[in-house]
């Protein structure tokens, strides 16, 4: 891994780059992941780097997920309150949205002709990254390219998402954060904390429960939908 060290600073130095850019430039589009990513993939094509190799001298980020979404409790813990005051509402509208992803993304796969271990594979596109590579595996999708479907969710909604809710005039906080969670699990949070501290700890929740239920319901789901429409 020697000649790999550049690739844990070179990554942080994208990113934090990347981030000045977007607080000077304040536009969705100028997503520090986006822009990060925009950097660094054009770079390895150009030096014929293989994603493996990278990967190993920068693994270090990718173990600090796990902890960083554990951190998103901090938040929601302070908008406890607030939570118990509407626990039946925030419920409903995680299994909704929950049920949407999943049959939405199964569904248009199936009718575009896609095969079953595919429709398997983007169910899960709406939760965080461990649980969609588990709910993928347990329905003989390919985990690697839930990973993948997972990242565009989340770069998408991070981008366009409080765009759309703009547009849509949603101005209360509570469900703007509900939304974007529901959609685009941690990456999406992350935007929201950086927005509004209320957002991102209702992003939070959301990012939690409709991971608890896509790992309930995909099992039972997914085989009804196959046999529905494929």
């Amino acid at each position: 891994m020697s000649d790999l060290w550049w690739s844990l600073p070179l990554t942080v130095g994208v990113f934090f780059a990347a981030r000045r850019l977007a607080a000077q430039v304040k536009l969705s589009l100028v997503n520090p992941l986006l822009v990060s990513m925009a950097v660094i993939i054009p770079l390895l094509l150009l030096i014929n780097m293989p994603y493996a190799r990278y990967f190993q001298g920068s693994a270090v980020l990718n173990n600090l997920l796990q902890p960083a979404v554990v951190a998103l409790a901090v938040p929601l813990y302070e908008q406890l309150h607030q939570i118990r005051a509407r626990w039946k509402s925030i419920i409903a509208i995680c299994f909704i949205g929950s049920m949407t992803a999943m049959v939405s993304g199964t569904a248009i796969a199936l009718w575009m002709g896609a095969s079953p271990e595919i429709a398997a594979t983007i169910l899960p596109k709406s939760v965080t990254t461990p649980i969609a590579m588990a709910v993928s595996a347990s329905l003989q999708g390919i985990p690697a390219i839930s990973a993948i479907c997972v990242l565009v969710a989340g770069v998408l909604g991070a981008v366009f998402g409080h765009m759309v809710l703009n547009l849509l005039h949603v101005r209360n906080k509570a469900a703007r954060g509900l939304a974007i969670g529901n959609a685009s699990h941690a990456l999406g949070t992350a935007r929201c904390a950086e927005i509004d501290f209320q957002e991102g700890a209702f992003s939070s929740l959301a990012l939690v429960i409709c991971g608890i239920i896509t790992s309930l319901l995909a099992p039972f789901l997914y085989p009804l939908l196959l046999g529905l429409l494929h």
